[in-house]
């Protein structure tokens, strides 16, 4: 079972500085840094090709690689999926173009597209519509992803998050819609826990797209710290020979962000043994 990346998303850290957020993560294991755009600047486009340059060389001099961005549409102002504002669509489809190069200039591969506040279906469109006009945005976004050598990795969300793209046979069905190589799935433990108790059994059903993992609980903490039995999430994705990062992202911080940080490293290793 061994030969599993490791990534954190740098949000879990909050207010600590770079340095001291990369030395705990390293002594306790991970390798991959999993970047949400607003702990830079709430605008990609005002980070400058400067402050990406040094972002990624203080990343990777710390011996980490930076897997990619997340949290696309966190603290935005303006862009909206499933609108049906042709002009919102259009500034949409450009501030992801924008992310698929702040993706590539900080050494990343993948972005994933969960950002729910900002796709959740208007009132008075149809669900078929939200997903045409979703399919629209992306299929724009694709000559910037294969000129950046970047994927998106839709991420269905539970029902709890919004009520667009909740289940994986939603995502591959946008996925279909959008027609390139270049768009996948990310599978995310408490998402997937919304849809089913058997989660070993999505990602078997849904490893030819998975570009992605999250490692987390339905509790909203790291893996291993809620009901979630993680032993059998591990064996699958042995199992279907899973190449990708398993990604730490949590939402509950009261543990306190080295427990966080520890704890889902310790919990992971635990859930592989024999």
């Amino acid at each position: 079972m061994a030969g599993f990346r490791y990534g954190i998303c740098n949000e879990t850290f909050q207010d600590w500085p770079l340095d001291k957020a990369l030395d705990l993560a390293r002594r306790v294991g991970y390798t991959g840094w999993e970047v949400a755009p607003f702990m830079l600047a709430d605008d990609a486009r005002s980070i400058t090709a400067q402050q990406r340059s040094d972002y990624r060389r203080q990343v990777e001099g710390a011996g980490f690689e930076v897997i990619g961005l997340h949290w696309l549409l966190a603290k935005t102002e303006g862009y909206y999926l499933t609108t049906d504002n042709a002009a919102v669509r259009q500034a949409t489809t450009e501030y992801f173009c924008e992310l698929a190069r702040l993706c590539k200039d900080l050494g990343g591969k993948v972005m994933v597209l969960g950002s729910p506040q900002q796709r959740n279906v208007p009132e008075g469109a149809s669900m078929e519509q939200a997903y045409e006009f979703a399919a629209e945005v992306l299929r724009g976004v694709v000559p910037a992803l294969e000129a950046n050598d970047v994927r998106i990795a839709l991420e269905p969300l539970g029902h709890e998050e919004g009520n667009f793209m909740n289940t994986q046979a939603q995502g591959r069905q946008l996925r279909e819609m959008i027609g390139s190589e270049h768009v996948g799935l990310h599978l995310d433990v408490k998402a997937m826990s919304d849809e089913t108790d058997d989660i070993a059994g999505l990602i078997r059903e849904n490893a030819d797209l998975m570009l992605h993992f999250h490692a987390n609980d339905p509790n909203r903490q790291g893996p291993g710290m809620g009901s979630v039995d993680f032993a059998p999430i591990f064996e699958a994705l042995g199992a279907v020979e899973y190449q990708g990062w398993v990604s730490v992202e949590v939402f509950d911080y009261a543990p306190g962000i080295e427990t966080l940080v520890t704890e889902s490293m310790k919990n992971m290793l635990a859930a592989q043994k024999p």
